[in-house]
C-alpha cells in the first residue's frame, strides 16, 4: 500500500498563486524603493547608495522561501519580483532580470546550506550571509567595485551585510511570523 506524505514536495496551484502575489507586491515595492537609491546617490554618500538600499531589493526571495518552503522558491520569487519591477519601467531596465537571478540564487544558497531543512532563523541567517557574499562579488565586477580602495570595500561590505541582514533577514522573519499568526499559511 502506498502512503502519501503530509508535506508535499511538488508545487501546488496555491503555491504558485502565493509566489505570484509575493512577486507582484515586491515588484511594486522595488520600483518605489528606487527613489531611495536615487536620493542617496544624489548626495556625497553616492558610493554607499547601492549597499545601503540593497537589503530591500533582496526581500522577495527569502520571504518566498520561508513561506513556501520549496526548493527554488527563493530564486524564483526574487526573479519574478525583479521582472515585475522591470515591467513597471524601472530605471535599470532588463538588467533587473539578471540582478534578480543573481540575488535570488545567492539567497537560495543559504537555505541550500541547511539542506532545505531550516526555513527559520538559521536559514535566514545563512541566506543573509550568502546573499551578501555573492552579491558583493557580483558588484565587484558588474558595478566597478574593483576600482575602490580596500578600506572602502570593507565599509561597503559591512553596510551591505547590515542592510541585507535587517531587511531580508530580520524584517522577513517578522513578516513571516505575522503571516503565520494570521493563519493565512495553514497547510
Amino acid at each position: 500500500m502506498q502512503t502519501v506524505s503530509n508535506k508535499k514536495r511538488g508545487w501546488s496551484l496555491r503555491d504558485v498563486i502565493f509566489l505570484s502575489v509575493i512577486a507582484i507586491f515586491f515588484g511594486v515595492i522595488y520600483q518605489v524603493w528606487g527613489i531611495s537609491y536615487n536620493v542617496i546617490a544624489a548626495t556625497p554618500l553616492k558610493p554607499f547608495a547601492n549597499d545601503l538600499t540593497l537589503g530591500v531589493w533582496i526581500m522577495a526571495g527569502p520571504l518566498a522561501g520561508i513561506m513556501l518552503q520549496k526548493v527554488g522558491a527563493t530564486t524564483i520569487g526574487e526573479l519574478l519580483a525583479a521582472t515585475v519591477e522591470m515591467f513597471l519601467f524601472s530605471q535599470w531596465g532588463a538588467a533587473n532580470i539578471i540582478s534578480g537571478l543573481v540575488q535570488g540564487f545567492a539567497s537560495e544558497l543559504g537555505f541550500a546550506a541547511t539542506g532545505y531543512k531550516n526555513w527559520s532563523k538559521l536559514g535566514l541567517l545563512f541566506s543573509t550571509i550568502t546573499a551578501t557574499i555573492v552579491s558583493f562579488i557580483w558588484d565587484l565586477f558588474q558595478s566597478g567595485y574593483m576600482e575602490y580602495h580596500f578600506s572602502l570595500l570593507v565599509g561597503l561590505f559591512v553596510i551591505r551585510f547590515i542592510s541585507i541582514g535587517f531587511f531580508a533577514g530580520v524584517l522577513v522573519y517578522w513578516i513571516n511570523a505575522l503571516v503565520v499568526k494570521s493563519g493565512l499559511l495553514k497547510k
